[in-house]
């Protein structure tokens, strides 16, 4: 193996954390969704708290891209 193979299947495995973050984060929002829909009284609650757990969830797959990122091009 080279460093060029070596370097391609360690971003592979950053975009992974990417991936699963999106995954996470439409989990996230489908509990959210559902939440809103069984109790509309508790829709500001909830909405605040999916658009910060969002944020949370999409930092994570943003540092992942970046980890990719420099794999690639910086290592």
């Amino acid at each position: 193996m080279t460093d060029v193979g070596l370097k391609a299947i360690a971003a592979a495995i950053a975009i992974f954390g990417a991936g699963a973050s999106s995954i996470g984060e439409g989990l996230l929002v489908t509990k959210a969704i559902d939440g809103m829909a069984r109790n509309p009284e508790m829709y500001g609650k909830l909405r605040s708290s999916m658009i910060i757990g969002a944020a949370l969830v999409e930092t994570c797959g943003i540092y992942a891209l970046l980890v990719a990122i420099l794999i690639i091009f910086v290592m």
